[in-house]
């Protein structure tokens, strides 16, 4: 990787793998993606028009042999650490998006709150708001 991997790179790497994870990158997820990145705060700045290369950065990544490792690493290294637990929150966000949260998913989410040695009880919040976003009548 040549070029550097900027913040917003980085949290769209961390989206992408979310969805990936499970091995089925759900049109849901992919539209939450979309819709993260053209209106929340965190993304300001970026170029919308970038999104399909970045997410086909990512994919490209995860394809190698230490490919989840590295988007970890790229995570906590371009991701200022104000942003942590933001980056905690578009992953939750991500698992969540169909309504059906899965074992790899949860593993992830354990991975990303390890490396960004983020506490439990943060997590737990941000999970918890999940739920109460995402539950039905």
């Amino acid at each position: 990787m040549t070029e550097r991997v900027t913040t917003h790179d980085a949290l769209i790497y961390l989206m992408v793998t979310m969805s990936a994870v499970d091995k089925a990158m759900n049109d849901a997820e992919l539209a939450r993606i979309g819709r993260l990145v053209t209106f929340l705060p965190v993304f300001d700045g970026f170029d919308e028009e970038r999104l399909i290369d970045v997410t086909r950065a990512a994919a490209e990544i995860l394809k190698g042999p230490e490919g989840l490792d590295i988007i970890l690493e790229v995570l906590r290294d371009a991701v200022p650490h104000k942003f942590y637990d933001t980056a905690y929150a578009l992953a939750v966000e991500i698992a969540s998006a169909d309504y059906n949260i899965q074992q790899e998913e949860i593993r992830l989410l354990q991975m990303v709150r390890d490396r960004l040695g983020l506490d439990k009880l943060t997590c737990a919040a941000i999970e918890r708001g999940a739920i109460a976003r995402f539950r039905s009548a």
